[in-house]
């Protein structure tokens, strides 16, 4: 317990001075002196004895005495009937007997804490949840003989690098974590030591290259305490007993009943202080910290773990702070608990800044951090010992946990709400204690509920807004998870820390987190907002933001302009609550004037009815306003005709707005047609102006039926409801509670549109806020509406607030009313800080000098530096440092970027950092674009005269000044209409600007719009990969998620992008097979895109990131195996995402369209059978092998890389570049076939519309066997590289001598000593003999091979393959879920549907190797292989026809035997993970009916053999790395193939090889004996047969050869000569003559 001072006045106690706190508060007395643990013991007043004694029996007076000191009076009693409510509540009791407790657990946390090294977790009044000395425990542990685990986690990132983590640890002696060798005081250093040595170990285990090289640990490593056994138990399984032993024993005497290691001990409890007298705004900041104990030391890693401990630091007073909350309420101190909530709010304020320093720009130095690194190294890190312990999730850390206690959530339904009650259980029993005493006493919801005073009520609704609103904590948090988790997502990371296991089924994580973030948002939402029927992103811009009313007190002129075109308004803000910071803005929900009002009632005609209720649809957007209206005002009244004309949108005209007008008006007024010819949108008019023109040539009964009077429900769906504005708060207030509000207006005035032919005295049209705020006095002296209560509310934008520290020097660069945010700034600065404060102000004229007077008393007094510009007036102002006055002197007018430039010594010092030599100053622009285009023109034009020698390094600095966010804008414009004219870019040519390339441009499409955002890159706050992972996309959902679409920031930077309109999907209503060809290839471009862009930036971080490759000066093995993991992942999936199934799903669809086009013996492409034998061909495989080599630098005995250094450099460099030349070029191809689209329906009327689908089908197929082309083609140039290129490296002949060593031990050396052998090959005979031609056949046909062709039974067979993967897959899943089930039954265990925690989603991303595909790759399998389910679930009756299939066995028989379980064929709804069709692994069907089996046919055969040996080539390649581990598994032979005796029969179960299909049952199976013989496709099966030669080697880097994927043929085939050509058409024509 403090003893410095009392916590309820904060004055420091002196000897014999009682109570410092002058009186007792309430009638329970003091709250926080009430209880002491200790009975006698020192308290916090006083040290005398006597009066300590003194103090003790006056606290300890008896609770009747404090409670009932004296008889009720009779007028109190006499008219009482029942008299119970004359005794105290149980909770008033409570509080005399115990007093407050949460400050009853603080105050026995700070007494035994430091005597039991805060065995039960940090909590404290003066440091919070942080410790009160961070080092304090590594110092305790240094001196004992766990010092050796810290010693070796100080040198971890050094040792990790070197690839020797594990023989490190396999090195340090058996050291014991019990009492007598290890302190309490050194407890929780060991711990986190301990438990990061653990997961380590485990990390180095999962991602050593591909088990390319094990370590031997030594006998009896595992063995547990005992020694008579290996520790099995899944925390420390595995895990040296040098650590797992000390481990287990530590996390015993810290409480933990299983070991493990938490979120807050890698966070909270990992950091060191840079410069402890750095206090300011307080000591434990990002950049005043560093990590003690890294992992790998980059940027990422250490900016995550580090916001982490700052947001606690940051929180370090709100623990006292919610105490104190909890002694108001226990004291019923209405004020006191106002004054404690506001400066609650304060602090929840400071936590979203914290987030937003966590940067993916990489120009914002240490604020860095690179998702590509972090998703693919401390990710997956982070994963928990077991899925029993707790997640390594920020949602554990104790700050959420007891905020959310506080502010009284109830609802923990959703998966993030249900884990933090699951991660709460292991929290710290300190903390545990504390939040609950906030949890269930004296809630402090409940308690402003009852009291019901408005100022209370507002300030917690500000409190609950900071915390847990869109643009508080929560929301701050979430939107900086969806960009960062999309790069992540898409750049192999296979879970995502937040999700629920519901990213599996989608692929694109980054959403599914942000709707999981939402629900869990909602729910802490609704003690207040009650069910929410919108997401919060939906609430941005809209009238929930204004959440509170108030009255306009005054109009003020600011100038010397008598029309006040920018005028001051000021709102009276008693009794709301509402508190504000400097760049704070206000939202207000504009009305239209009485003149609007009055035009549109007279039209309508409901000049008499403004008071009539009008009735509105359940669920839209008025219904919706009239809750939260009535919210606000605590009523529960109806909307009127009134209340829908002033809040309703009625200006400018829209094209929606007019069309609903012209439909209901039944297409009769000519006024409205005009306006719909029009090419610009919105127009420059109001409702009422069109509604005087239109009710003029409108017949009158269709004007009465369109709006009838006696049912008035059509007023609300014609009138939209109006959005708020925001305005910057012009005033700083040093009030507790601000009582007014002020803000500076500039009133936007324009023409009228000359559609509606005004007359030429017509009133110019203002804009609807700004003259509703401040109307010209000359033409609307006194305002109607300020009698009436404005709905206003705060909205705070991050990247638009003073610096933390008030000794930083500020730059404001305003133009005209951009003035607005910088009078809080100084009004701020002047009262708080002594730093310096430059002006730039630009505006027209003297007479338009806004706040002139307070300025120069500013200037006069030095608070302020003040230079100006004036655009259209000679009269210029300039300072005069002898007098200290702004003088008037004659000279040019000039725009702001003049005075810029004169002060350009200055304003380049204020751009540099501090670490450049410069001020390291903030600077602010604030005013329209033109005004940000000036001012950065001018600052550029500063840099290159003072600073720099080239534009490119004045850009350069600039962009670091924008990363370091440092430079801050407020840009607003007035909407300007855009014209239909501009020209129309493709979808194709909008995906060819990616902007990967350096020089090249970046484009991306928003709302139908396309913009080139190139320029604004550098300056984008949160980083050129946010922006990046859109480029060459049609963005529009990723706007709606981040709300981009509502601010007005955004879409006035925006439109000055602006290039063209983004070409629409054809009209293809009449047309479902081309619609659908449309979209399925539309979002094929898409993928090829995302593919392209993230492929980049993993290839732009493994190249041009020196640190990947080199630490301390050594060479990184973390960079190799970075590029192994990236490459193999490449080589596994063969890009599955372009070669898997929705390439697949687009052949089955266009080879529909031409086999069901009519024309006999339709020959098609075998582009599926091309794709598979380029990934089984020899030059694949020695692709794949010289990846494999790769990993063998991945592991411990990692010291011959040294040797090829620059080789492996080299390799990595040319193998990254053909990777993305590759995936340019697939895009291309596809881009070629999206233009199709537009000649298809541009194509003239001769051509039939059958005709033209044929040749758009045709084409589109010859684009994809082009692209399988292109694979081929990639393989043969990868082939061509290797990384053993001794002439570059540094020591030539000890690269060669490696090189030789290497051979000799994998045998490749002795090559020449074995004997060759040759021998004819044929058929199997029941030897397992070959047919001798089967050699010359398969030379033969080699070129037919190469153009094989295939008809549609054996395209839809290969369908049905990949379909049945894919269930297989799921009905296992869904066997194990119902083994959990079971297993839960017979434990006695109620069953309930299993839940995926957090836990068991980090294992299970930690336990993917590390070329499985990403989240994003597997979902854009499921979501096509669903389609082709969907897809042949509606065309059954055709594809039964086509297909050829057998009498008597009918498609719906067949598909029903492919059934899948529990969702859609192909989709797993489970969210369990799908193997990738290319190059995945490939399960082994069930065991079937040997009658129904089918053998190959000799050709079949034959083609085994030629593939067979490719992939037995591959297999000896995988086999090398893992017998040098000593890890070769038993590799069983292949099974005899069955007799040849003409029957067809089914291959049995093979780990490796595919099966044709299920085991019919049924009727299927009857059919099947009853079927003729179908001949099979001899070029299909020696793709089939290719992937059955070897089994993969477990562990290793698995080849194409050796994986069954998505096989060409062993199916049905018809047309076959003697020769072996085919016979029959090909068609591959192309769109000529479709036009």
């Amino acid at each position: 317990m403090s003893e410095a001072s009392c916590p309820i006045s904060g004055i420091r106690s002196q000897l014999g001075r009682g109570c410092p706190a002058s009186q007792r508060k309430g009638p329970r007395g003091c709250a926080f002196a009430a209880f002491q643990p200790n009975a006698g013991g020192s308290t916090m007043f006083a040290d005398d004895p006597a009066e300590i004694q003194r103090l003790h029996e006056q606290e300890r007076r008896t609770i009747n005495e404090m409670l009932m000191p004296k008889a009720y009076p009779k007028e109190v009693t006499k008219s009482l009937k029942n008299a119970d409510e004359l005794n105290p509540p149980d909770d008033d009791v409570l509080a005399i007997a115990l007093g407050a407790p949460a400050r009853s657990v603080l105050a026995r946390a700070e007494q035994i804490g430091p005597r039991t090294g805060w065995k039960d977790g940090y909590l404290s009044s003066t440091h919070g949840f942080c410790p009160p000395d961070p080092s304090d425990a590594p110092v305790a542990l240094r001196a004992t003989p766990g010092r050796v685990w810290s010693d070796l986690c100080e040198r971890m990132p050094g040792v990790v690098a070197r690839g020797n983590m594990r023989n490190a640890i396999l090195a340090l002696p058996l050291v014991h974590g019990t009492a007598d060798v290890i302190p309490d005081r050194a407890l929780w250093a060991a711990t986190v030591c301990l438990g990061i040595l653990a997961s380590v170990y485990r990390y180095e285990e999962r991602n050593d290259g591909n088990d390319g090289i094990t370590v031997a640990p030594p006998p009896g490593t595992f063995r547990g305490l005992t020694g008579d056994e290996d520790d099995e138990e899944p925390e420390t399984k595995g895990i040296p007993r040098n650590i797992a032993i000390p481990l287990r024993q530590v996390c015993t005497r810290m409480g933990r009943p299983l070991p493990h290691l938490t979120q807050f001990d890698v966070s909270i409890y990992n950091y060191k202080i840079r410069d402890p007298t750095s206090v300011h705004p307080y000591v434990a900041r990002s950049e005043n910290m560093d990590l003690r104990w890294p992992v790998f030391n980059d940027r990422g890693e250490a900016m995550f773990l580090l916001c982490m401990a700052e947001v606690h630091g940051a929180f370090v007073p709100g623990v006292e702070l919610l105490t104190r909350c909890q002694e108001a309420v226990m004291n019923r101190d209405t004020e006191g608990l106002i004054q404690e909530l506001v400066k609650l709010k304060a602090v929840i304020d400071q936590l979203a800044f914290v987030f937003h320093k966590i940067s993916v720009n990489p120009n914002s130095g240490e604020n860095f951090a690179n998702p590509v690194e972090w998703g693919q190294r401390y990710a997956k890190f982070s994963a928990p010992l077991s899925k029993r312990v707790p997640a390594l999730s920020g949602l554990a850390l104790p700050l959420f946990l007891t905020m959310d206690a506080f502010l009284g959530r109830t609802k923990y339904t959703s998966f993030l709400g249900a884990e933090a009650v699951h991660l709460r259980r292991w929290l710290p029993m300190n903390i545990r204690a504390f939040i609950a005493a906030i949890e269930n006493h004296y809630q402090v919801p409940n308690y402003v509920k009852e009291v019901n005073d408005p100022r209370l009520n507002g300030v917690l609704e500000g409190l609950v807004e900071s915390y847990a609103g869109e643009r508080g904590f929560m929301g701050t948090h979430r939107y900086k998870v969806y960009g960062f988790l999309e790069v992540v997502a898409k750049t192999g990371r296979t879970e995502t820390n937040g999700n629920a296991g519901a990213t599996d089924s989608v692929g694109r994580p980054w959403e599914e987190v942000h709707k999981t973030l939402s629900e869990s948002m909602i729910e802490r939402l609704d003690p207040y907002r009650g069910k929410l029927s919108v997401q919060p992103h939906e609430m941005r811009g809209t009238f929930e933001e204004c959440r509170f009313k108030a009255r306009i007190l005054e109009r003020a002129n600011i100038d010397n302009d008598p029309t006040r075109a920018t005028g001051m308004v000021t709102f009276d803000l008693q009794g709301t609550g509402i508190t504000f910071q400097p760049g704070d803005r206000l939202a207000i929900m504009p009305m239209n004037t009485r003149q609007e009002v009055i035009k549109v009632a007279a039209a309508l005609g409901v000049e008499d009815m403004m008071d009539t209720i009008v009735p509105v649809e359940n669920g839209s957007e008025w219904a919706r306003f009239t809750k939260h209206l009535n919210q606000v005002s605590r009523s529960s009244i109806g909307l009127t005709v009134g209340d829908i004309l002033k809040r309703g949108h009625l200006a400018p005209l829209t094209k929606d707005f007019v069309m609903a007008f012209h439909l209901a008006l039944r297409a009769s007024s000519r006024t409205v047609l005009k306006l719909l010819s029009t090419e610009e949108w919105p127009i420059r008019a109001s409702l009422g102006d069109l509604l005087q023109k239109a009710i003029m040539d409108v017949p009158s009964a269709v004007w009465d039926q369109a709006f009838s009077l006696s049912d008035l429900s059509w007023l609300s769906k014609l009138i939209p409801l109006e959005v708020p504005r925001t305005y910057s708060i012009s005033n700083y207030s040093g009030e507790l509670l601000p009582s007014m509000i002020d803000l500076t207006i500039s009133r936007v005035e324009m023409k009228p549109s000359p559609l509606l032919e005004p007359a030429k005295d017509a009133l110019p049209s203002y804009g609807v806020s700004s003259g509703f705020l401040n109307p010209n006095p000359q033409i609307m002296p006194c305002d109607h509406l300020d009698d009436d209560e404005v709905l206003i509310g705060l909205s705070r934008p991050i990247n638009f607030q003073l610096p933390s520290s008030t000794t930083v020097p500020i730059a404001m660069f305003a133009g005209g009313s951009g003035i607005a945010p910088f009078r809080g700034f100084w009004q701020s600065r002047v009262a708080n800080g002594i730093g310096r404060n430059v002006l730039f102000m630009g505006t027209q004229s003297r007479d338009k000098f806004l706040y002139e007077h307070e300025l120069r008393g500013l200037v006069q007094e030095g608070s302020l530096e003040l230079y100006t510009a004036f655009s259209r007036d000679r009269r210029g102002l300039l300072f005069d440092p002898s007098t200290r006055e702004l003088i008037e002197r004659d000279m040019d007018p000039r725009y702001i970027d003049a005075t810029i430039v004169e002060q350009g010594r200055l304003v380049s010092e204020l751009v540099m950092s501090k670490n450049q030599g410069g001020l390291g100053g903030h600077l602010y622009i604030c005013g329209s674009v033109s005004v940000y285009e000036t001012v950065m023109s001018g600052i550029r034009a500063a840099i290159y005269k003072y600073q720099a020698a080239t534009k490119s390094s004045a850009d350069a600095l600039l962009a670091t000044a924008f990363a370091e966010r440092r430079f801050m804008l407020d840009i607003f414009m007035t909407p300007r209409p855009i014209s239909f004219t501009m020209p129309t870019i493709s979808l194709a040519d909008l995906a060819k600007h990616t902007g990967h390339r350096k020089g090249s441009r970046m484009w991306i499409g928003v709302h139908g719009g396309v913009y080139d955002v190139t320029d604004f890159l550098d300056i984008h706050p949160g980083g050129t990969l946010i922006v990046a992972a859109s480029a060459g996309l049609d963005a529009t959902k990723t706007f709606d998620d981040l709300a981009h679409t509502s601010n007005p920031e955004v879409s006035s930077l925006l439109s000055k992008y602006f290039i063209g309109h983004l070409q629409q999907k054809p009209e293809l209503q009449r047309l479902p097979e081309i619609s659908q060809l449309y979209d399925v290839w539309h979002q094929y471009l898409r993928t090829s895109v995302e593919s392209l862009t993230t492929l980049y930036f993993e290839a732009n971080n493994i190249m041009e990131d020196s640190k990947v490759w080199f630490s301390g000066g050594l060479f990184n093995i973390g960079g190799v195996r970075k590029f192994y993991q990236f490459q193999s992942r490449l080589m596994q999936n063969g890009f599955s995402t372009l070669f898997g199934a929705q390439l697949q799903e687009i052949y089955l669809k266009l080879s529909f369209t031409l086999a069901n086009s009519g024309a006999p013996n339709v020959r098609l492409p075998d582009i599926i059978g091309t794709i598979t034998r380029a990934q089984s061909s020899p030059d694949s495989t020695t692709a794949a092998k010289e990846i494999a080599n790769v990993g063998q630098f991945v592991c411990n005995a990692s010291g011959s890389a040294q040797f090829h250094e620059n080789g492996i450099l080299r390799y990595a460099q040319t193998c990254t570049e053909m990777d993305i030349a590759f995936l340019e070029q697939i895009r291309d191809e596809i881009c070629t076939g999206m233009d199709a689209f537009g000649i298809f329906t541009s194509a003239s009327e001769e051509t039939t519309t059958a005709g033209k689908q044929m040749r758009l089908a045709a084409f589109l197929l010859s684009v994809l066997e082009r692209i399988a082309k292109r694979l081929e083609s990639f393989y043969g140039s990868l082939a061509g590289e290797s990384m053993y290129r001794p002439e570059l490296e540094l020591n030539p002949a000890r690269s060669r001598w490696n090189n030789l060593r290497r051979k000799i031990r994998d045998g490749s050396f002795f090559v020449l000593a074995h004997t060759l052998e040759f021998s004819f090959k044929g058929s199997e005979d029941d030897n397992g003999l070959e047919d001798p031609a089967a050699y010359f056949r398969s030379n033969r046909n080699r070129t037919a091979t190469r153009a094989a062709e295939v008809d549609f039974t054996d395209i839809f067979q290969q369908a049905q393959r990949a379909l049945q993967r894919a269930d297989v897959h799921s009905k296992q899943q869904q066997q194990q879920q119902q083994k959990g089930r079971a297993a839960a039954h017979d434990r006695a265990v109620p069953a309930e549907p299993i839940r995926r925690r957090l836990a068991d989603n980090h294992t299970a991303r930690a336990s993917q190797k590390a070329n499985a595909p990403s989240s994003f790759e597997a979902g854009e399998q499921r979501g096509a292989l669903s389609r082709m389910t969907a897809f042949i679930d509606s065309n059954r009756a055709a594809i039964n026809r086509l297909s050829r299939l057998p009498p008597g066995l009918d498609i719906e028989q067949l598909m029903a035997d492919y059934a899948s379980v529990g969702g859609g064929r192909g989709a797993n709804a489970s969210g369990a993970e799908v193997p990738a069709l290319m190059g995945g692994p490939v399960l082994s069907p069930p065991a079937s009916d040997t009658s129904s089996q089918r053998t190959r046919s000799s050709s079949q055969a034959s083609s085994t053999a030629s593939s067979g040996r490719a992939a037995a080539a591959r297999a000896h390649a995988h086999a090398q790395i893992a017998a040098s581990a000593g890890a070769v598994p038993d590799m069983p032979p292949p099974p005899a193939p069955p007799k040849d005796d003409g029957l067809q029969r089914r291959r049995g179960p093979s780990a490796a090889v595919a099966p044709d299909m299920l085991a019919p049952t049924g009727s299927t199976t009857a059919a099947l004996r009853r079927a003729p013989t179908l001949p099979s496709s001899p070029r299909a099966s020696r793709v089939g047969s290719a992937s059955g030669a070897a089994p993969s080697v477990a562990g290793s880097v698995k080849s194409n050869a050796s994986v069954a994927v998505m096989p060409a043929g062993l199916n049905t085939r018809k047309g076959l000569r003697q020769d072996g050509v085919v016979e029959g058409r090909n068609v591959n024509v192309g769109l000529r003559g479709l036009r």
